[in-house]
């Protein structure tokens, strides 16, 4: 399996040091097989820091499953609306080296606020996702699983 990683620099070796805490998964350094979603995301760079630039990674999947504890949302659900408002709110939950879900984008990310704001509940929200085009991001959380499972491959730069 391929993962992209989009940013405005090449990752060769991510370092968890460097990633933030309150992400949608936690801190970690978070990657998608969805190349357009890559590419869309390291094209957020371009006016602040000049560059965009795709980071691709061979990673095989049946080793890194048997090997990595891993936490997986198939749809937006309640759970995962749980998950993502406790990492937002920095709590590190779980002892997972991966957590793969949909993202919570600028279309998602509306919803959440007003499910955060307490202006919908739960219900709602996740009645609102519904019609939300499903996406998908890995979010490598142990620096011991990137080491191991993430193979550099190549970076690209992309059209400004």
């Amino acid at each position: 399996m391929i993962l992209y990683h989009g940013s405005h620099l090449a990752v060769e070796r991510p370092d968890i040091s460097f990633f933030r805490d309150n992400e949608d998964f936690g801190r970690g350094f978070y990657t998608t097989p969805i190349r357009e979603q890559a590419e869309n995301w390291a094209r957020r760079f371009v006016r602040a820091k000049g560059a965009a630039v795709l980071s691709l990674y061979e990673v095989d999947d049946a080793a890194l499953r048997a090997s990595a504890s891993i936490l997986e949302f198939q749809s937006y659900s309640e759970d995962w609306l749980d998950f993502i408002a406790s990492c937002r709110r920095g709590e590190n939950i779980g002892n997972y080296d991966i957590v793969i879900g949909g993202v919570a984008d600028d279309k998602v990310f509306n919803t959440l606020q007003l499910y955060f704001d307490g202006l919908v509940d739960k219900a709602e929200a996740i009645k609102r996702l519904r019609y939300e085009k499903p996406n998908c991001q890995y979010c490598f959380r142990t620096q011991s699983i990137m080491d191991e499972f993430l193979k550099f491959k190549k970076t690209e730069a992309l059209q400004k």
